[in-house]
Formats: structure tokens, C-alpha cells, sequence
């Protein structure tokens, strides 16, 4: 298994819910959904970041993607080894999804999730 670093550990832990996972800043332009995008973030011990993530279905209905996120809810709090420590991923007290629409297209479902992530190393 090749050497996860601070960056690639995040892809890891996004891809493991069961839909793609890419970095918001580089979703494919053929990328079909569902999919999840993420905020990288860098930190270090003691240091609780909020980052965000979004899933997006398309559809006329809300069910699937509220499905969905009830799935990921049940497995966010997870430790992801990497070389040189741990991820930790919790899910915030208060706040941890949220609707959204889309203004450019009426039939993409959003669902903004919010969880503090903590990487146990220096």
C-alpha cells in the first residue's frame, strides 16, 4: 500500500462511503452523480478544523440523498491511519447537514455536510 500523507488520507476517508469522492477542486467535468466533493484541509495536533463536504444527487425527490446522508451519519466518526499519525473525524455537536439548492440546475440535490477534523501528528 503506498505512503498516505496528511492530503491523500482525506481521500481515503471520503471514498469509503460507497459514492465517488473528489476534491472540490477537481471534479471531473464527466463526473456523474451521485458524488461526494471535500474540502482538503492540513492541521496538526490540537488543532479541531470544520471542514465541509457536499454530496449531490440529481432527481426530482429529496428521499435519496437524505438517504444517503443518514448512511454516512451512522460512519462519520472514524481514525484513518497515515504515515506519521492519525485523521480523526467527529461529528459536530450541532450542525452536521444542511439542504441546498442549486440555482443552475432545479433537479441537482445538495446535501452540505460539516464535520471537525483533527490529525493527530506534529
Amino acid at each position: 500500500m503506498p505512503s498516505l500523507d496528511k492530503f491523500s488520507v482525506q481521500q481515503v476517508y471520503w471514498s469509503a462511503f460507497g459514492i465517488p469522492a473528489y476534491d472540490e477542486l477537481t471534479v471531473p467535468e464527466d463526473a456523474k452523480m451521485p458524488y461526494l466533493t471535500y474540502q482538503k484541509a492540513n492541521g496538526s495536533l490540537g488543532g479541531v478544523m470544520n471542514v465541509s463536504a457536499s454530496v449531490y444527487y440529481k432527481g426530482t425527490s429529496w428521499n435519496a440523498i437524505i438517504q444517503e446522508v443518514n448512511h454516512i451519519e451512522k460512519f462519520v466518526d472514524r481514525q484513518v491511519f497515515f504515515n506519521g499519525g492519525i485523521l480523526k473525524v467527529r461529528k459536530p455537536i450541532s450542525h452536521f447537514a444542511q439542504p441546498m439548492d442549486e440555482p443552475s440546475d432545479k433537479k441537482i440535490r445538495r446535501m452540505v455536510l460539516t464535520v471537525e477534523m483533527e490529525f493527530l501528528s506534529a
